[in-house]
């Protein structure tokens, strides 16, 4: 798959939906996971990203104008140990509440499907990150990094049929990232992302990248961002969040 450019493959999507972007640094030393969200109604737009513990949740910018709370407000990114749960629904909580009990991400995610906000069925995309420090490996390559991503979508927009998506990626190459979003593009219902994660460069400074993501989102329809780099060898990270409503 050829590495594709994130700042083009932004600019010219008015509406990927929801975002989720890991990958591992060009310095090979830092993991990078980063999450957007995107918004056409006043309810979808009224949401920022708060800190919530080591992760993150959504909540309401304007209390007042919140009207269905039901699959806006959840948890997008929670902690396990050495594992980074990232998702653009409540099913962090099952991938968490799952992997704490012992069970893979993949076996955590067969309770869960498509979101049912017909006629979209929204898919539900997940990633999770597993980080862990070497105290006995070679300087440059201490720590050992792997990271999955999945997307629960329904079979051409037929709510019957769920189709399950897993995609593993172990030991993953520095400078590159895959990235999965909701949605196609805009559209009335709104087409279903569709084959593998697409392969994007990564940059060593957050800033830079959060930069990046940011100032090439649609400027009418973005809303939040959260983005996080974790030193492997130590699991020490950075985290930068950036909301439109401020």
């Amino acid at each position: 798959m050829n590495m594709i450019s994130l700042k083009d493959d932004l600019k010219g999507n008015s509406y990927p939906g929801r975002g989720i972007i890991i990958g591992k640094t060009p310095d090979g030393t830092k993991a990078v996971a980063a999450y957007f969200i995107m918004g056409r109604s006043e309810n979808s737009r009224n949401r920022v990203f708060v800190e919530d513990g080591e992760g993150i949740r959504t909540q309401a910018f304007d209390p007042a104008k919140l009207t269905d709370p039901s699959l806006i407000i959840y948890a997008p990114v929670r902690v396990l140990g050495n594992k980074t749960i990232v998702t653009n629904g409540d099913q962090t909580d099952t991938i968490y509440e799952g992997m704490d009990k012992q069970m893979t991400f993949e076996q955590s995610l067969r309770s869960r499907e498509f979101e049912p906000d017909s006629p979209n069925y929204t898919p539900r995309i997940s990633g999770i990150m597993h980080v862990k420090g070497c105290t006995e490996c070679d300087v440059q390559e201490k720590g050992h990094y792997n990271y999955a991503m999945s997307i629960l979508k329904s079979s051409d927009g037929n709510p019957d049929s769920c189709c399950r998506y897993t995609f593993a990626y172990e030991n993953p190459a520095a400078g590159e990232g895959h990235f999965i979003h909701t949605y196609m593009h805009d559209g009335n219902p709104l087409p279903s992302f569709e084959g593998e994660p697409k392969r994007v460069e990564t940059m060593d400074d957050i800033d830079a990248f959060t930069s990046l993501l940011w100032e090439n989102l649609n400027e009418d329809n973005k809303v939040s961002l959260f983005v996080r780099y974790i030193t492997i060898a130590t699991g020490a990270y950075e985290t930068r969040i950036v909301n439109k409503n401020q």
